[in-house]
């Protein structure tokens, strides 16, 4: 017990280093701090009792944190406590850093401490304040009876100097000299608000640490206000200290009960769980503790197998056996008796710790009945179950029938005995327990009553509503054939349709619509019953309610619909179903997100990628909210990459649409340095150099919050090739953690702009302090196509597609034969006779086919695989120059790079790369555009708009062409085509010879000329790229057109030698 209160202790002690703290209600100290209100942080833990605390002015002392309370915390978020799957409803910070303020009279509506203090949300609610995750929550006064505090010290505008912990050299221009606090920062991701953006008088700007990890760089010399605050509403530093316990006391495996009454349950409920007619087991019998949440609601499992939340104040907690004179235990036991096992693994588990244990052979016994051989002198059971005997603790057995079978109770008649009536003489509460309980008869007798009313209420709920939530039909009928009202609410504003929605109960759901009720009928929380099944996972329950006409989109009193709430459950079931019942994904909620936006927000990938398939309209998926924020925005915004990605590649968004701010998602990816999304959209083409409203690009972002120590990380800039491949390439590097720094030399090493200024006058490079950073940037961006190609071309040992070329069974040789019918490409000639199904996809093979040489230029190893056909006879260099395969003439619909059939990743820039062997060819890159474009127009037609002709030639240019580029090319394309290329028409059935209006239908003579059209075309088109007219012959009587003959050794037709080409001119 010493060691686990010291170990608690060590943990406080870390876990409060670098809270901003003021004085507390003890404070005696005069004005070390500067004053009421005046800020200091904490710099260590002498002991449990005692703490450093350095004040922004410079002075540093101990102060009490045990017994007398000296100080209280302003805000723990530098420490780095955070509130796991918590997400402020006002700023949508998720999750919250610090203390943790949760509104005690609205549903699951917490606050940060900035919102908190800053009048968010009614003044009049009573907030609780979950100071850590874990610890009791205290209800605190109303904020509008409350006073609040002006804090004053390092915030914006104060005039400060170097502190105690000061490292940075000169940076401030020396001793002494002053500079002006611009805003706080974070100086980590997992340390918010734990820094200051220093603006010094000699012109250097920089950040230093206020908090972090309790250190003090800076000390004010004139202090500023900060954000005004509820001092009474603050923690004290320590009263979360170790070793404090809940307030009920109870422990998991503990054995309890419910001795109050029904109706003082149900009221104690309110806020703890509420109450449902099933709990009614929970009187009077005892259950076990399984799990204490945040909260301090104690979840308690019964005999039934059920688990019931309850407010631990309705429980009382069984004592434990007492022992006899003899000094031995008294069991509840007897050799002979009938137990029934645990039906929950992880209880038993649990439970078994110290009694006998537990083994996985074990399992089988779960739930199943047994005898007892033997009672131990500790108590515990020796029993026979399943043929075998265990030893068990007596807590995780049930009791099911003496040995001697008198008066013995199975499980059933426990819960039957619940449900019976008392002879109070209350005839609606003997019908309401009745109906509860599906005594069908003791229904009919009650119902024969003359002053009985069949829709009186009992605890709150109606006869109807406890059973059609406890699923006995044969009640329900009896009760609608005597007009029981299927519309009355009860205290909740739940009718019987949301009863028999929370109990799973699909059949009665059709019992209460033929019946006529309403199943869009809404309770006190504006939920329908269609809410509630989702939120409870009923899939039955949900399928029914569609088949019967529910509407699958009207919102709670939170705006939500049930695709809200079946993206936040994650039921991807649920979600297609209630898509494939028109389930509206535009509606927004109170909060302004629509159902795209909610799946990119929780980071949904399985739901986004549903959404996205069954989008009623493709620009669903860049609406913005009231701020601007579109999914995309929101996924990068909390680091959801897979989600960021489906949105781009699936949905086709738009990477550079801007929030209210003016910002993209690179923007918020940069600013929250989540390097993955980063390198994500910058290979996916987002813009670099896109302004916000104050004119900074992501560079611009990405250089605000680099610091001394990342930039001394930078010095070697030897390893800048590396930063420029996917951010350190290096396996071993993969654990460090990335900088922003580090960011800002792959934004320059892609093609950020190093000029640009923002509305200050301010370039990137002005942001660099640092000489070192200074140099690694202009190197990234001067070097950054003769790295790529290094690094993507020659073979880097430590790039992944380099390495994709071994054979995957000897690693000897490179891979050179093509498997049938995936596509893929794993191992080698000699290696391939012993594979029978292919080592990527472990698909069967059906036939091997020996990757040879391109057969248009013969210079280098065919790497490109067209589809649909499935052939491989072409390099990089003329894959793109061609419309149909060459070997079989099959119409080429995409093609797919040697690296994706190795089973690497495909990158935008994989047609390219042939192209950069001493530089890039403005020539051959015009001839890539221009197949681009002539295949854009055979598939789409040449009356398609010129806004999906750009996005469509964007999408199929290389990588290393940039979008105006692109467009000049594009224009030089069009201008030198001499004749447009038709695609083949397909044949339609003849529909009749006189058509409805009377004329005659000329369908089938136009295919036809356009057949015999398109045939000549062929006759005098290249063979090779099917794009230009031939214009050149060699001595074998074969042609091609100019460009590709000029490329050429060998006749692509007949394989001859070209020793003469012969130009024809038109």
């Amino acid at each position: 017990m010493e060691v686990g209160a010291g170990n608690r202790t060590t943990r406080f002690m870390m876990e409060g280093v670098g809270s901003r703290v003021i004085r507390g209600p003890d404070w005696k100290w005069g004005k070390q701090d500067g004053g009421e209100g005046h800020v200091g942080t904490v710099r260590n833990f002498e002991s449990p009792e005692e703490v450093v605390v350095v004040w922004d002015n410079g002075t540093a002392a101990n102060y009490r944190c045990s017994g007398a309370y000296d100080l209280r915390i302003l805000d723990s978020a530098p420490t780095g406590v955070k509130h796991d799957g918590t997400m402020c409803d006002t700023c949508r910070q998720q999750p919250i850093f610090g203390i943790r303020w949760k509104c005690a009279e609205c549903g699951n509506y917490d606050l940060c401490s900035i919102c908190y203090h800053g009048d968010k949300h009614h003044l009049r609610h009573r907030f609780y304040r979950i100071t850590t995750p874990g610890c009791d929550r205290v209800l605190l006064e109303p904020r509008r009876k409350s006073k609040k505090v002006a804090v004053r010290g390092i915030f914006p505008g104060a005039r400060v100097v170097r502190g105690v912990d000061w490292q940075w050299e000169d940076q401030d221009g020396g001793n002494g000299r002053r500079g002006k606090v611009n805003e706080i920062q974070d100086w980590s991701a997992a340390s918010p608000r734990s820094a200051a953006y220093i603006i010094w008088d000699n012109g250097a700007k920089n950040l230093y640490r206020v908090g972090f990890e309790g250190m003090a760089d800076l000390k004010v010399v004139n202090d500023a206000k900060g954000q005004g605050v509820y001092r009474d509403h603050l923690p004290l530093l320590g009263e979360q200290g170790p070793g404090r316990s809940g307030p009920h006391g109870l422990q998991v495996g503990d054995q309890v009960t419910v001795d109050l009454d029904m109706e003082i349950v149900q009221s104690l409920q309110h806020g703890h769980g509420g109450w449902m007619d099933g709990m009614l087991e929970c009187l009077g019998a005892t259950g076990f503790v399984v799990d204490i949440d945040e909260d301090h609601d104690v979840v308690v499992s019964y005999p039934s197998g059920n688990r019931w939340t309850l407010n631990p104040a309705v429980l009382t907690k069984v004592p434990t056996p007492v022992l006899a004179a003899s000094g031995e235990q008294q069991s509840q036991f007897a050799v002979g008796d009938l137990v029934q096992i645990c039906q929950d693994l992880e209880r038993i588990k649990i439970l078994q710790r110290g009694h006998g244990e537990w083994a996985e052979a074990m399992a089988p016994t779960l739930g199943k009945v047994g005898r007892v051989q033997q009672i131990y002198h500790d108590n515990d059971l020796k029993v026979e179950v399943c043929g075998t005997s265990w030893t068990y603790n007596p807590i995780a057995v049930t009791k099911m029938a003496s040995a001697d079978g008198s008066n013995g109770e199975r499980l059933s008649e426990l819960l039957k005995k619940l449900y019976k009536t008392q002879g109070t003489g209350d005839v609606t509460e003997e019908l309401v327990k009745a109906a509860a309980a599906g005594d069908v008869q003791k229904v009919e007798e009650t119902l024969k009553h003359s002053d009985l009313d069949v829709n009186g209420v009992f605890a709150g709920h109606t006869a109807l509503q406890a059973a059609s939530q406890n699923g006995h039909l044969e009640v329900i009928k009896i009760l609608l054939f005597h007009k029981a009202d299927v519309e009355i609410e009860d205290n909740d504003g739940d009718r019987a349709v949301h009863h028999a929605a929370f109990g799973d109960e699909p059949v009665v759901m059709e019992l209460l619509a033929q019946a006529g009720a309403d199943l869009n009928a809404r309770n006190k929380r504006r939920q329908t019953a269609l809410h509630i099944s989702v939120n409870k996972g009923h899939l039955s329950v949900v399928k029914n309610l569609l088949a019967l006409g529910c509407h699958p989109s009207l919102q709670d009193e939170d705006g939500d619909t049930p695709l809200h709430d079946a993206i936040s459950k994650k039921r991807d079931d649920m979600l297609s179903l209630l898509l494939d019942n028109n389930a509206d994904i535009t509606l927004t909620n109170s909060n302004g997100f629509n159902a795209l936006h909610h799946a990119a927000l929780r980071g949904n990938p399985s739901a986004m990628r549903i959404l996205l398939q069954k989008l009623p309209r493709p620009w669903i998926v860049d609406e913005k909210k009231d701020d601007g924020y579109t999914a995309l925005h929101l996924a990068a915004l909390n680091n959801h990459t897979m989600v960021a990605r489906m949105l781009v590649r699936q949905g086709k968004a738009h990477m550079d649409l801007q929030n209210m701010n003016g910002q993209t998602a690179l923007h918020l990816a940069v600013e929250r340095q989540h390097i993955q999304v980063v390198q994500l959209l910058v290979q996916l083409g987002a813009m670099l150099n896109v302004p916000d409203k104050d004119g900074d690009t992501p560079l611009h972002e990405a250089l605000r919050h680099h610091t001394l120590s990342q930039i001394r990380q930078l010095q070697d800039v030897q390893g800048v090739s590396k930063l420029l491949m996917g951010l350190s390439c290096d396996r071993q590097d993969k654990d460090k953690k990335k900088t922003s720094a580090t960011i800002a030399c792959f934004l320059a090493g892609n093609g950020a702009d190093l000029k640009i200024k923002n509305k200050k006058g301010q370039t990137p490079l002005d942001l660099c302090p640092d000489a070192n950073l200074l140099v690694a940037l202009t190197k990234c961006h001067k070097d950054q196509e003769m790295n790529k190609l290094k690094a993507q071309y020659e073979g880097d040992a430590d790039d992944d597609p380099a390495t994709l070329d071994e054979c995957m069974v000897c690693s000897d040789h490179k891979r050179d034969i093509l498997f049938k019918p995936c596509g893929h490409v794993a191992c080698c000639s000699p290696c391939s006779v012993r594979v029978k199904k292919c080592l990527i996809c472990r698909e069967g093979i059906a036939s091997r086919v020996k990757i040879e040489e391109c057969v248009i230029c013969s210079d280098k190893k065919a790497s490109v695989l067209f589809r649909p056909c499935g052939h491989m006879c072409a390099c990089y260099q003329c894959a793109p120059l061609m419309k149909k395969c060459v070997q079989c003439r099959t119409q080429i619909d995409r093609m797919q790079s040697f690296i994706v059939c190795c089973g690497g990743v495909a990158n935008n820039s994989d047609l390219d790369n042939e192209f950069g062997e001493g530089g890039s060819s403005m020539g051959a890159a015009a001839a890539v555009a221009s197949a681009v474009i002539s295949r854009h127009h055979q598939n789409q037609g040449t009356d398609s708009k010129s806004s999906d002709f750009d996005s469509d030639l964007e999408d199929e240019l290389p990588h290393g062409l940039n979008r105006p580029n692109a467009t000049a090319l594009s224009t030089a394309a069009l201008s030198k085509r001499h004749t447009p290329v038709v695609g083949p028409v397909e044949p339609r059935p003849i529909q009749g010879n006189i058509m409805n209006n009377g004329s005659h239908d000329t369908s089938n003579d136009i295919q036809k000329l356009q057949q015999e059209l398109q045939d000549i075309k062929e006759q005098t088109m290249c063979p090779v790229c099917l794009d230009r007219l031939k214009n050149m012959i060699f001595m074998c009587g074969h042609g091609t057109c100019q460009m590709c003959g000029d490329q050429m050794s060998e006749c692509p037709i007949c394989r001859k030698p070209v020793e003469k080409r012969i130009l024809l001119y038109h």
